[in-house]
């Protein structure tokens, strides 16, 4: 679905004028733009980036017999201007469900719970260090159906239904089971399993494991896919880790993508974040990636940024 600003602009004083009737609505966001040269192997270039800076309503109410109204409408917009005319607002994930003592269940747009469970595993996610750089499975579908059950001991089961929506199309299915706080404020580790079958044209599994030692957040990912197609596969490796101190956190990621019968890839990303308040951050980082064995040529990223969320 293609938005223009008017559009945007009329659903948030929409949103605004029926707020106050109808159950808690939210208005939350994201603006990053870094300052980078990029050198890939059609050459180099210096640009303004805008990298999945967004915007978006979400919120819920109160209804009978325990159950509650979840929703949440999200959209990406190219702060930098380099987008096509018409296609600077695109869609992000946008639901509507219920949450009740069964859990929770979302229709609509919405990232797989394979994706999910990466959690905050990739510390790149969003600049050119991001995991989708070498693997498959950083899946947002349509027509999903998303259900999560409440969590028992730390544990929680997750399933997406991706509807084939035409009449030759395969329907796709992805499934997780989680352990603990993504976020590691409720508990020392993170953990998940997870598995794709028919979504996107690939059968992928993830093993995802993140926690706490001494000042560092250490963080691992085994990665298999499988195209279903033709049954070429990439066997995967990740490694991040970060150490904040006072207002300063460093970072640093490993990745692999081991292609079966073809080239072994890699890329590696280091950089830091100096908060400047509470919702904003300036930062760096420098990415390279090791994509084709047989050029000399690796794809190198170097970035400075601001971060604000609201």
């Amino acid at each position: 679905m293609k938005l223009s600003y008017s559009t945007l602009a009329a659903a948030f004083l929409s949103t605004l004028s029926v707020s106050a009737f109808a159950g808690d609505v939210s208005i939350y966001g994201k603006a990053n733009l870094t300052v980078q040269s990029s050198d890939s192997e059609d050459g180099s270039f210096t640009e303004v980036k805008s990298n999945a800076s967004r915007i978006g309503f979400k919120g819920g109410q109160e209804l009978d017999n325990d159950l509650e109204l979840v929703f949440k409408a999200e959209f990406q917009v190219d702060l930098d201007g380099d987008s096509d005319k018409g296609k600077s607002i695109t869609d992000r994930n946008q639901y509507l469900g219920l949450k009740g003592t069964f859990g929770t269940v979302l229709l609509g747009n919405n990232d797989t719970v394979l994706k999910q469970s990466q959690g905050k595993v990739d510390l790149f996610s969003d600049l050119n260090g991001d995991i989708k750089t070498l693997w498959k499975g950083e899946n947002r579908m349509s027509d999903t159906i998303t259900y999560k059950s409440p969590k028992y001991n730390g544990l929680q089961v997750g399933i997406t239904y991706i509807a084939q929506d035409a009449i030759d199309a395969e329907d796709g299915t992805s499934i997780a089971l989680f352990y603990g706080d993504k976020t590691l404020k409720k508990s020392k580790y993170y953990a998940a399993f997870a598995l794709d079958s028919e979504v996107k044209g690939y059968d992928t599994m993830r093993i995802t494991v993140q926690g706490k030692l001494g000042g560092f957040t250490l963080g691992a990912i085994a990665h298999t896919q499988e195209k279903v197609s033709d049954g070429s596969k990439v066997d995967g490796f990740l490694v991040s880790a970060k150490y904040g101190f006072d207002k300063i956190t460093f970072k640093a990621q490993l990745q692999t993508a081991e292609h079966k019968g073809g080239d072994d890839r890699s890329g590696m990303s280091l950089g830091a974040d100096y908060k400047l308040g509470k919702s904003t951050k300036v930062f760096a980082f420098f990415s390279t990636f090791d994509l084709d064995m047989d050029s000399a040529e690796d794809n190198d990223y170097l970035a400075v940024g601001l971060e604000y969320k609201f």
